[in-house]
């Protein structure tokens, strides 16, 4: 059945492709994006052994990321039959086609034991989502794109270097060859250091530059910018999992060897770094899709700096990150909303949200408050746990730091989001077709309802997926 989670997406993709007409190719979004999502919850309910040369298990960590972005993908599919009926005019044949072989890529990562098919997966997200931030097919879109590229395809050519270390050091230490991540997990410890540092180091880098952490970003504030709202949500909460899944397997094995220690100093300095740079970048920004890719920079800042952390950090870097995924969803979708009926995304243009999009400025007003940890909304729930963690651990250094960057960022994204929904409307506000509807409304509103349950309650068979995900990684449940 987990080859299904793959399939599935495919078919739908080439189904969409034969569908000659606009407006009817849309649905064929969310009806297999509803039937992966029930293949999901019944591989969650029960879930099947390794395949026979053990390439494909789904273990606790990809259920966690499996379950968060068949969420965010089903519901991103209904907003997307609202979202295109507004742009009948411009083809969403490519568009409909490459979100699903995405959904079939992104699942094929989570599944993935062996290191080498989960970097072709990766590498096939890269891929799929370029035609998607170009859908504009403007000049600052395609400049997006082509940045896009360049940047995620170094970083996963890095990556793919440092599998190359990885295995040659399976070699030098004369073990048996091998990807598979229970073979490398096993034998961390007599690899042979000199390579498999080196391995460590690229496959950080690699994953870390299509993760988005800072100074390898610089994609990001492009691609968000320029993108429709529907694919910076599925990028900003589905490909960043897909990319720290990646980082967790080679966190696993690092764990494993002598080196756990130094990898997770490497990703405290560079989530404080990445929470850094959102601060500085984040204040008096003027394009407010351009501040939420700062925003992911900060939360994938987070997740790494709870990686780094360690022991009962673990559990609540991974509830942050389904956190983050499904406030990053509202925020995005919301987002685009407000964007199509402006028909700009400058805070010099865009005030008074409510006044015109009543429904889609308080869920941007709302996840603005839940993404900067306000309670009672989940982030609060996660970044509490990750600061007790660091001053209960005597780490007062990190979480003093983590503190001030959290205060700062609060302070910045307010400057923007503020003015956006509360100020008055311009005296020259030019005329737009879109107005909130249910389409388009509900999608965010129902990811919104989600963020607040988690806050005030986390169903416990989530929380036993999450204390076996930090097993996993030597957490203590």
């Amino acid at each position: 059945m987990m080859w299904a989670l793959v399939l599935l997406p495919l078919l739908g993709a080439a189904f969409s492709w034969l569908v000659p007409d606009n407006r009817r190719r849309v649905w064929v979004l969310p009806v297999f994006s509803l039937a992966q999502l029930g293949v999901s919850v019944a591989l969650l309910v029960h879930t099947p052994p390794a395949s026979p040369a053990g390439w494909i298990l789904l273990d606790a960590l990809g259920k966690l990321v499996l379950m968060a972005n068949s969420i965010l993908f089903t519901i991103c599919s209904f907003y997307a039959v609202g979202y295109l009926s507004y742009r009948l005019k411009r083809p969403n044949r490519v568009l409909c086609a490459s979100l699903l072989v995405c959904l079939s890529a992104t699942s094929l990562v989570v599944v993935s034991q062996h290191l080498g098919l989960l970097w072709i997966a990766l590498e096939a997200t890269t891929l799929t989502m370029a035609p998607l931030i170009y859908f504009n097919h403007n000049a600052r879109s395609i400049e997006a794109t082509w940045k896009y590229l360049l940047i995620c395809s170094v970083g996963i050519a890095i990556a793919l270097l440092g599998l190359f270390f990885l295995a040659y050091s399976t070699i030098v230490a004369k073990q048996e060859v091998s990807l598979l991540l229970p073979s490398l997990i096993r034998d961390a410890a007599a690899l042979h250091p000199g390579w498999r540092h080196a391995a460590f180091i690229f496959l950080l880098v690699g994953f870390g530059s299509k993760m988005g952490l800072a100074p390898l970003h610089t994609w990001k504030p492009d691609a968000y910018g320029e993108a429709p709202g529907l694919v910076g949500a599925l990028l900003a909460g589905g490909l960043v999992n897909c990319a720290l899944l990646a980082l967790l397997r080679v966190y696993q094995v690092a764990a494993a060897s002598s080196e756990g220690a130094l990898f997770q100093q490497v990703l405290l300095t560079m989530g404080l770094v990445s929470m850094a740079f959102a601060a500085v970048f984040m204040a008096r920004q003027s394009d407010f899709k351009r501040m939420l890719a700062y925003s992911s920079v900060e939360h994938v800042g987070i997740i790494a700096v709870a990686l780094g952390l360690g022991k009962g950090a673990l559990f609540a870097g991974l509830l942050h990150m389904i956190n983050n995924s499904l406030t990053k969803g509202v925020l995005f979708l919301s987002c685009g909303n407000i964007h199509r009926a402006f028909n700009s995304k400058s805070t010099q243009f865009v005030r008074g949200a409510l006044r015109r999009t009543p429904w889609s400025a308080a869920l941007f007003l709302a996840a603005f408050l839940a993404i900067t940890g306000s309670p009672p909304f989940a982030p609060f729930v996660s970044e509490f746990l990750i600061v007790s963690s660091a001053f209960g651990q005597g780490n007062h250094w990190t979480g003093g730091l983590f503190l001030l960057f959290l205060a700062l960022i609060f302070i910045g994204m307010a400057s923007t989001v503020l003015p956006v929904v509360l100020g008055e409307l311009p005296p020259d506000l030019e005329r737009t077709r879109y107005r909130d509807a249910a389409p388009t409304v509900l999608p965010p509103l129902v990811l919104m309802g989600l963020v607040l349950l988690l806050g005030v309650w986390i169903p416990s068979p989530l929380q036993e997926l999450l204390h076996e995900a930090a097993r996993l990684l030597g957490g203590e449940a």
